[in-house]
């Protein structure tokens, strides 16, 4: 219960300035989240919008979360993203036209991995050879790797007048739809199982194994594990390629299974909002799932409730549970 106390805070303070927020614009609270919640969790396309918004965050959710764990801070899950649906893509693109549809996901799923792990590993290695500051890296590298995608595709692969690459033949994941015809035209699709199973692989991986023990011991306190002869260069460098790699995959949502190319801006600032869904989640692959839940209700609300109050109204309360959690965790642990 401890534990949760942050995230009740941040629910109720969210609750309240909604309120004031909702009066402020001339309506009725009750009024708003009844439409946000009708077109969320109460019709089946809204409901599947939100599992796909969510798939994607529960991706970079985890990235963060286990950066945290070990005692960094990974903001770098926005590049990671873009590097493992560009590697995705490119995978798909190269794989020969009669490639098994099993084999092509599978491979285009492990390039995407692949990807995301190359731009965890850089700012891994900055931190634990050279000391930079993996917070500074990581913003940094944001920049630089999301131009550098620009220029490749808009210069060498981008269909002519677009900023995405071709389509993809092969490596597509099936929409849900085709197995719950009530999801027709949502984006919802298969991806959200390999979300799922790389959320019960972490916690495997974080709780009961040996570097899972590492990893921690490190984040608790370093100078401990140091004594204990762990590495530290070596569990600094390893985290950020494996958190790397989650929120790489993370980008088979949209490139595998909704649109089927890379396109330009595609990540919509799901690695930044990562940070706030593995805080709320309490860096646990359970509460991730649900704070991914949580947030992606919100981002889907804030289109269904645009008829009474501006959308933005959804990305301030947003704002909202992340501060009013960083400040009841920070009172928690001072007391």
């Amino acid at each position: 219960m401890k534990a949760l106390f942050p995230v009740l805070v941040g629910a109720l303070v969210a609750l309240v300035v909604g309120d004031v927020l909702i009066l402020g614009v001339g309506q009725s609270p009750a009024d708003v989240y009844r439409l946000l919640l009708e077109g969320t969790w109460g019709n089946p396309y809204g409901f599947a919008q939100v599992l796909y918004k969510a798939t994607t965050l529960t991706f970079t959710g985890l990235a963060v979360a286990l950066a945290l764990r070990a005692g960094l801070f990974n903001i770098g899950a926005e590049a990671q993203l873009a590097l493992g649906g560009f590697a995705a893509s490119v995978a798909g693109l190269a794989l020969p036209i009669h490639t098994p549809a099993f084999l092509a996901i599978v491979v285009c799923v492990v390039a995407a991995a692949a990807g995301g792990a190359v731009g965890g590993a850089v700012p891994g290695a900055l931190n634990a050879w050279f000391g930079a500051n993996e917070v500074i890296t990581t913003i940094l590298l944001n920049f630089v790797v999301l131009f550098f995608l620009n220029w490749v595709v808009t210069a060498h692969l981008h269909v002519p007048e677009t900023v995405h690459t071709p389509a993809l033949t092969n490596g597509i994941v099936p929409r849900l739809s085709v197995l719950i015809p009530a999801f027709r035209g949502s984006a919802a699709n298969a991806t959200v199982l390999l979300a799922i199973a790389a959320a019960v692989v972490t916690g495997w991986f974080v709780f009961r194994t040996r570097f899972g023990y590492e990893l921690r011991a490190v984040g608790l306190s370093p100078d401990a594990a140091e004594a204990a002869g762990i590495v530290l260069p070596r569990v600094r460098v390893a985290t950020f390629t494996l958190a790397g790699a989650l929120a790489g995959m993370g980008g088979t949502n949209f490139v595998l299974g909704y649109k089927h190319y890379y396109e330009d801006g595609f990540t919509g600032g799901a690695g930044l909002i990562g940070i706030a869904v593995a805080l709320a989640g309490r860096a646990h692959p359970i509460g991730i799932m649900l704070a991914a839940l949580a947030f992606a209700t919100l981002s889907q609300g804030g289109l269904a409730i645009h008829a009474l109050v501006p959308k933005q109204m959804a990305d301030i309360l947003q704002g909202v549970v992340i501060l009013a959690i960083a400040i009841a965790s920070a009172s928690r642990a001072r007391s």
